[in-house]
């Protein structure tokens, strides 16, 4: 599978208290150029994130063939359910991680503080346990393992992080708080 067009999404960072909706960025590439950015909201812990994704990436404008995701859950906890995208937008969906959550602390968390929380733990669930690729760890629907391994080789140029990610992260803190410096992704 040749992977050649994709749109990563991360979230803008917040303060701890923010109540209300955060800003989400997406970024698109086609090879090693950067060729549009989108913007939306999700509410803070919220439940619109897959909605949402679903919706930016139509206005995107390019031919894409993946989505990826820093992380499977935006503005705190509110989860992407990584099938329903990949159904509602017929693109393979790649959730990427530098590391492995620990999910005894997700799972308090959501179970205990999270309106919501049930609901959300299952989606995490049904999404599958974060597996070990490309020396990074992955959730992922509508890809196998082997094509998650290729995309995140194709994509990522200056770090193990696929450079839609990226951009998208360095986009996300450079609108919200002025700079981008000094941020690691």
């Amino acid at each position: 599978m040749k992977l050649s067009h994709a749109i990563g999404f991360d979230d803008a960072p917040f303060a701890r208290g923010h109540r209300g909706d955060v800003r989400i960025f997406g970024t698109v590439y086609a090879g090693k150029t950067l060729h549009a950015v989108v913007s939306g909201r999700v509410r803070r812990d919220g439940r619109n994130a897959t909605a949402e994704l679903a919706r930016l990436v139509p206005g995107s404008g390019a031919h894409l063939q993946l989505i990826f995701l820093q992380g499977i859950a935006l503005a705190g906890f509110n989860v992407v359910d990584i099938h329903a995208l990949h159904a509602a937008t017929g693109l393979p969906v790649l959730v990427v991680a530098r590391r492995r959550p620990d999910l005894a602390r997700v799972r308090a968390a959501l179970l205990g503080h999270v309106p919501g929380g049930a609901r959300k733990w299952r989606l995490i669930e049904r999404a599958g346990e974060m597996e070990p690729c490309a020396g990074l760890h992955v959730q992922r629907a509508g890809l196998t393992l082997d094509a998650a391994e290729h995309a995140l080789r194709a994509f990522a140029h200056t770090s193990r992080i696929p450079e839609p990610l990226r951009a998208a992260h360095l986009i996300a803190r450079g609108v919200t708080r002025g700079s981008s410096a000094g941020t690691r992704v």
